[in-house]
């Protein structure tokens, strides 16, 4: 599909409410496909680790592989999008994330898993800014706009919540590699339907592609992640940990200097002399950081601790993501009656002390504590995230909306993608810090506390769930040692989530405020 600029100017938006509402659908169905397998995956972890013998290191990169390309692409197929028309970028997006389910479902490696993820995450990273902008310009006013921004919000949630749910059924019944069969199928009904049916969107003015802005952007963020996933895997003084920072520190800045001298820069950074927008850009980054991290955080413990199923898992994580999908519509409205700022400093209030809650989960906590303390989690996490982009898409002149949406997009999958790779590291070094104090304080012989100590340290803490030693009574000890290190290092993730959470709060409060503002 040749993509060639138009040779002039236009604005193609829907005219009427039925066109409005196609616009609309089509834009919740390519986000709601595009975020199944954000948590899916990360629920499936303990099976694709087994099924592919992956370390902890590789698990996290099996996560990331997915939300870094989305992360380090979603401001520049945003300007692809105004430059070419959103339906072109739609329909490309669709298309990369077939080819990329593809490669995955036919995986019988890590690496080449790595290589479908990548092409699924650069179509998840084409289609967030384009669905937020087909939202955008199908509903211009203010309130018929954070209406449709809070569906699409919900359709955000819907992904998350059937994710993990479609990836157990199927782990139930089948090989771990079919978990990506939803994905594939609903991605090419999705290309089909939208081919048909989605009217061409493109901006009023012609965007430059900006290639030095995008290169740096993309080195910059890749470093960063990079580095905090190799630092906690291979160690922080390690030659290529040390390479991935500096590389961050001297794209990141070259970035800024280059957007600001840009006559066309791909990310506007005068965008955050709006105090509103610099919120909800930190907020947004803060909140999916918790988020993503403590779904991965808590897919280990009950896969690993607790043995549970990926169905298991999939339903227990409908109690974190489903109210983004039954409060969606309502916040809609209650936003108005309320206001946008009170919703998301009351749900970051809510999300931070349910988080810093989950610190007090133990191996013997009940299933049913431990939903209520996810599902407050979750009802926190609903409430912020859908009156936050409608503030960022809204703090900023009309002009500049698709921009604003653009990187909104780009700091939430930024987020998601540190939140798996800084928690895998604290998981990690929590666990191996502990195990030592919990073997010592169990009834295991000084030579079995040794083997269990080497197996878990070199053969990463998966192996902890699955190992045996020559008697059962010293294989439970050893699992009884095991769970209380997974639960220590639970504690501090669930307390950095928490405390993330309550200092976005703050962050909002001061930065946005929750008085009645025009909208």
């Amino acid at each position: 599909m040749a993509l060639n600029p138009p040779n002039r100017s236009t604005t193609a938006l829907p005219t009427t409410p039925s066109r409005s509402g196609i616009t609309i659908a089509l834009a919740c169905l390519g986000a709601f496909v595009s975020y199944l397998p954000l948590v899916g995956v990360s629920a499936a972890l303990p099976i694709l680790g087994a099924g592919l013998h992956a370390s902890t290191s590789q698990l996290q990169w099996i996560t990331d592989t997915f939300i870094l390309p989305t992360a380090v692409l979603v401001l520049t197929f945003g300007t692809l999008g105004e430059r070419y028309g959103r339906k072109r970028i739609y329909l490309t997006a669709m298309t990369l994330s077939c080819v990329g389910w593809v490669v995955c479902l036919t995986a019988d490696s890590v690496p080449q898993l790595y290589v479908g993820l990548v092409l699924a995450g650069m179509g998840t990273a084409a289609m967030m800014p384009t669905t937020l902008a087909l939202v955008s310009h199908a509903r211009e006013d203010h309130r018929g706009r954070a209406t449709a921004i809070a569906l699409w919000t919900g359709s955000l949630g819907l992904g998350l919540t059937l994710g993990p749910v479609f990836s157990g059924l199927i782990a139930e019944h089948a090989q771990w590699r079919w978990i990506f069969l939803p994905e594939l199928v609903l991605c090419a009904l999705t290309l089909a339907a939208a081919a048909m049916a989605l009217t061409e969107v493109r901006t009023e003015r012609t965007r430059h592609l900006d290639v030095p802005g995008q290169l740096l952007a993309i080195i910059g963020l890749t470093g960063v992640v990079f580095g905090v996933i190799q630092g906690g895997a291979a160690g922080w003084g390690t030659p290529a940990t040390i390479i991935a920072f500096v590389v961050a520190v001297l794209a990141l800045p070259a970035f800024v200097v280059v957007e600001l001298r840009s006559p066309n820069p791909m990310f506007d950074v005068r965008l955050f002399a709006s105090a509103a927008f610099s919120g909800t850009a930190l907020v947004m980054t803060i909140t999916l950081f918790a988020q993503v991290g403590l779904v991965f955080t808590l897919s280990e413990y009950f896969g690993l601790v607790r043995h549970a199923s990926t169905l298991y898992i999939g339903v227990l994580l409908i109690a974190l993501n489903g109210f983004a999908v039954v409060l969606g519509p309502i916040l809609g409205r209650m936003m108005y009656r309320l206001t946008p700022g009170l919703v998301l400093v009351a749900g970051l209030g809510i999300g931070g002390v349910a988080a810093l809650c989950m610190s007090f989960i133990a191996p013997d906590t009940g299933t049913g504590t431990a939903v209520l303390f996810i599902a407050l989690f979750g009802l926190g996490i609903a409430l912020a995230l859908a009156p936050i982009t409608t503030i960022a898409v809204n703090s900023v002149p009309p002009r500049l909306a698709g921009t604003a949406g653009s990187a909104n997009s780009a700091l939430r999958q930024m987020g998601s993608a540190l939140g798996p790779a800084v928690f895998g590291v604290v998981l990690t070094n929590r666990l191996l810090a502990t195990l030592p104090g919990h073997l010592a304080g169990s009834a295991l012989e000084p030579r079995d506390r040794g083997m269990v100590a080497g197996i878990v340290s070199k053969a990463g803490i998966q192996a902890g769930a699955f190992m045996h030693l020559d008697s059962g009574r010293g294989t439970a000890l050893a699992h009884a040692a095991y769970a209380l290190s997974f639960s220590d290092a639970l504690h501090i993730c669930a307390l950095i989530a928490g405390i993330g959470m309550l200092l976005a709060g703050a962050i909002a409060l001061v930065l946005i405020g929750v008085r009645r503002t025009r909208m």
